[in-house]
């Protein structure tokens, strides 16, 4: 095998503090950056030319790799009513419905995989993301065991195949085990769901202690700690999960408020919202990072800004759910760090989640211009590894992880870009197509829009698809 080059020259360079550099030369040693030399006009003999503008890799907060399988399946209105209970059980496969109608199409996909099929699932989903530019996805994860409940030889056999098909696709992977043991708030695991739980926290935290020591001092894998949700853990549980976290500094992570149904039970049940519950269980913090977030009062809002979480938004999943337009604008002016996720790949292009992310708010409030491009990418890039535990990645700059990505200024979407507006082209008009390279710790993924370890990725998604249904 040829050994991987030591320096890129890149035709523009987005660079600290955020503004595109003409002929930047970036040099690495391994996995990390040893120096930036900028007014390069020329590329050296011996440095990669990357062409447009190159960023730093891009950080795909949120994925569940396994809805990849929906993706055109669950858009046409047929007839079919929700019946507003949460069961899902209309009779219809089309898009007519709820979210909680969609989630029923969801169960029949974890019904059908096993760690063979979800790993050669996960291969072609994983390249799809290295394709657009994604260097690290963080993987929130709950498809734990076999039918029924029943554990695999390797409790963590599941786990393992997510690990396994990010190395093969070239991506870092944030493994976030989520703890799932009730099928709503009172209620017990039904159906598929029986494959999601451990029982108890503890034992759900016994599982994950093996899996977190399997991969300790990988410089590729975190292994982080997620609640799948309130409806999910109930709120007893909920300072186990956090515990183990927190002793561990690892990242954890929970979908909040994506339903309005989700906000109601558990005031219900516990006289307070989500954000305050999970609050008062020690779940919040600089490390946790809130999912979604969409139905939020101010009090919310106020509280995640305060304890430092973390919000990560999916605009496109969240708008294919029918779930809601959320108050980013609110959570950034009080302070809260934003991310982005693909949550269920109905896209994968964290260039549409990020202009996504402004346009929705140009939508709720009549006005334009509330995130700068350069602001958005800090958004996919440094902010979103650092929520999923690589905090020295990110960005273009000496000792930081050497990811990067060069985006096409010459694609018919982005064509007549001029040097001074490159930052705004790519996030408010490039796609995942105009991804040229991908150079994702030292090594380089995906070179003229090709993936250079995963033969025909479209062909392997088809097959992998296929074979789930």
């Amino acid at each position: 095998m040829n050994p991987e080059p030591t320096a890129y020259w890149c035709a523009l360079a987005w660079l600290p503090p955020g503004q595109a550099e003409p002929g930047v030369v970036v040099e690495v040693a391994g996995t990390r950056i040893t120096a930036v030399r900028t007014n390069v006009p020329r590329p050296p003999a011996s440095a990669v030319q990357l062409p447009g503008l190159t960023i730093p890799g891009l950080a795909d907060v949120h994925s569940h790799a396994f809805h990849r399988a929906l993706r055109g399946r669950t858009q046409d209105p047929l007839e079919g009513t929700d019946d507003g209970g949460g069961s899902g059980r209309t009779g219809t496969s089309g898009g007519t419905g709820t979210f909680w109608t969609w989630r029923d199409r969801m169960y029949e996909v974890a019904e059908r995989l096993d760690p063979d099929s979800y790993y050669d699932l996960a291969v072609a989903v994983y390249a799809e993301l290295a394709l657009a530019g994604v260097t690290c996805v963080g993987e929130f994860h709950y498809l734990h065991h076999g039918p029924g409940g029943r554990r695999y030889d390797d409790p963590n056999a599941m786990a393992d195949m997510l690990i396994a098909a990010a190395r093969t696709a070239g991506v870092r992977i944030c493994l976030l085990d989520a703890c799932y043991l009730t099928g709503g708030i009172g209620a017990p695991l039904a159906g598929v769901q029986e494959r999601f739980g451990d029982g108890d926290a503890e034992r759900w935290a016994s599982r994950v202690d093996a899996l977190y020591e399997r991969y300790a001092g990988a410089d590729d894998v975190t292994i982080g700690a997620a609640v799948h949700s309130v409806r999910a853990v109930p709120a007893e549980q909920l300072p186990s999960v956090a515990a183990w976290a927190h002793a561990r500094a690892a990242p954890l992570h929970v979908h909040v408020a994506e339903q309005p149904r989700e906000n109601a039970d558990c005031v219900a049940a516990y006289g307070m919202d989500p954000v305050r519950l999970l609050f008062d269980r020690g779940v919040l913090g600089p490390r946790a990072t809130a999912v979604h977030a969409t139905h939020l009062d101010d009090g919310g809002v106020g509280l995640l800004a305060q304890t430092g979480t973390t919000v990560c938004l999916c605009p496109t999943t969240e708008r294919d759910l029918a779930d809601g337009l959320g108050p980013a604008g609110a959570l950034a002016r009080a302070g809260a760090t934003l991310v982005l996720g693909s949550d269920s790949h109905a896209v994968a292009d964290l260039f549409a989640e990020a202009r996504a992310l402004e346009w929705g708010e140009r939508l709720a409030t009549g006005r334009r211009g509330h995130w700068s491009a350069s602001a958005l990418l800090t958004v996919c890039t440094e902010a979103g590894h650092r929520a999923l535990g690589f905090p020295d990645t990110g960005v273009i700059e000496v000792g930081a992880r050497a990811d990067l990505v060069s985006v096409r200024l010459d694609s018919v979407r982005t064509a007549g870009t001029d040097p001074a507006h490159a930052a705004q082209a790519v996030v408010f008009a490039a796609t995942a197509a105009d991804v040229d390279s991908v150079v994702s710790g030292g090594v380089q993924v995906v070179a003229g829009g090709r993936h250079r370890r995963v033969d025909d990725v479209a062909g392997r998604l088809d097959a992998a698809v296929r074979a789930v249904w």
